[in-house]
């Protein structure tokens, strides 16, 4: 045993000097990713068929890391920056609506590998690159972001046929991916971990905090790089984008309202039962009969007719503005709704008031127009009306579009969002006065 065990340290000691040196290769390389390179602790596991990384350590096999150094003195540096861009990408987190493990994995290593062949950094060269950049080429023709997300939703969408997600597997994966599935590691929760001291804090929460660190320090050495860092700031983007509770941003435009009913809340039924008893049927104290309350009476949902946007996705999008009003209680009993459809020009105006008059007009929708983007008619359409008493206490106007367009030069007298439905990544501008989203046509559910 005695022996066994000095074996084992020999073989440990020596990975870890190769693993020293991978780190001090991709520190001189790539100074911005210092905190990433140095954050993940090193853990030998004699089991493990490579190397791993379930975002709190690296698992390293002593013997495989010497076999990879042995076969390609660059290849350990390479799976280290691999093993940090899946920590970064929150790749070793698996989205719930993931349902294909192999599907994610095979779509988190294209990922990583795509960057790392940009990067081209000098000791982290691989023999397989001209194969994986062939291969990245051909999926490119089909998807249009190299992100993780966007590759796995196209091989789910496609229906890829197991034969080929092995064939890419053998291609691009480089480590194992054994811990993002375990028991241990979906989700992060302290309550069910027993709150030990390794489980202090969710190591999610600091590479969110490297990944926007990392976007910021990418504009300045990106300069330098020319176009070498497209992936990997696409990546970023991707992994910082805000993940948008619709329902919570609509709650923005509800605005505080008196309403005449028993404020609960206010309200002490000990003194008033007391009183009762006391007096007989005198109270000591009388109900309040006003209660602020967050109502909507009057709001405006524009739509951009002129892009590329379907009427289905558009009836889907207004269809779920109104459910989620309605069923939060924003909206009051007697509500005053104008959808609004316009290109370069209004093209249509509805006003709806009861909830049949909107279940006729979204039964019956039709897109509208066609031409150029300008938002301001709309705009000056509201004022009109507002100049009309139409409106008269007008809480908010969401206007719903795919693209750019020119903006009113004034701050209106009411909230205003643009939800911009997108693919993209990147967060379209919207004047300051104004409240912005970016949802994907698949997070637009009736």
């Amino acid at each position: 045993m005695t022996a066994i065990f000095e074996e084992e340290e020999k073989l440990n000691s020596l990975a870890l000097e190769i693993l020293s040196l991978a780190q001090s290769t991709l520190m001189l390389h790539l100074r911005f990713m210092a905190k990433a390179i140095s954050l993940p602790k090193l853990k030998a596991d004699y089991a493990l068929g490579g190397m791993a990384s379930d975002g709190r350590t690296i698992s390293y096999s002593p013997k495989e890391v010497i076999k990879a150094f042995g076969k390609e003195k660059s290849l350990p540096a390479r799976q280290y920056l691999h093993l940090l861009l899946h920590c970064i990408f929150g790749h070793t987190r698996p989205p719930v609506s993931v349902q294909n493990p192999a599907l994610w994995s095979l779509s988190c290593d294209i990922a990583a590998e795509n960057i790392i062949n940009e990067l081209s950094i000098h000791g982290t060269e691989y023999s397989g690159t001209s194969e994986e950049e062939k291969e990245v080429r051909r999926l490119s023709e089909k998807v249009r972001y190299m992100t993780a997300d966007c590759l796995y939703k196209h091989f789910s969408d496609s229906a890829t046929p197991e034969y080929e997600v092995m064939r890419l597997s053998s291609l691009f994966s480089i480590d194992s991916h054994r811990p993002w599935f375990s028991r241990e590691n979906a989700p992060y929760d302290r309550e069910k971990s027993g709150g030990g001291a390794d489980n202090d804090e969710d190591p999610s929460e600091k590479w969110d905090e490297i990944a926007r660190r990392l976007k910021m320090d990418l504009e300045t050495f990106s300069k330098n790089r020319g176009s070498a860092s497209g992936a990997l700031t696409q990546n970023l983007r991707a992994v910082i984008r805000e993940k948008y509770d619709y329902e919570s941003f609509l709650r923005r435009f509800a605005a505080p309202r008196e309403s005449v009913k028993i404020n609960d809340d206010e309200f002490d039924y000990i003194f008033y039962t007391y009183g009762l008893k006391l007096y007989e049927k005198m109270p000591l104290v009388e109900p309040l009969e006003y209660k602020e309350d967050k109502k909507i009476r009057e709001f405006v949902i524009a739509i951009d007719t002129s892009g590329s946007t379907s009427g289905e996705l558009v009836s889907r999008f207004v269809n779920k503005t109104y459910n989620i009003l309605q069923e939060s209680g924003s909206f009051s009993d007697k509500f005053n709704l104008h959808i609004i459809q316009c290109d370069c020009a209004i093209q249509e105006s509805v006003k709806i008031r009861t909830k049949a008059e909107f279940d006729a007009y979204i039964s019956h929708m039709t897109i509208k127009g066609g031409g150029g983007t300008d938002f301001r008619p709309v705009f000056r359409y509201v004022e009109e009306k507002l100049r009309e008493k139409e409106f008269v206490n007008l809480k908010g106007l969401i206007y719903f579009t795919d693209g750019f367009g020119a903006f009113p030069p004034r701050q209106p007298p009411y909230k205003t969002a643009f939800v911009f439905v997108s693919d993209a990544y990147d967060m379209p501008p919207v004047p300051v006065w104004a409240m912005r989203l970016v949802l994907r046509p698949e997070e637009i559910e009736s």
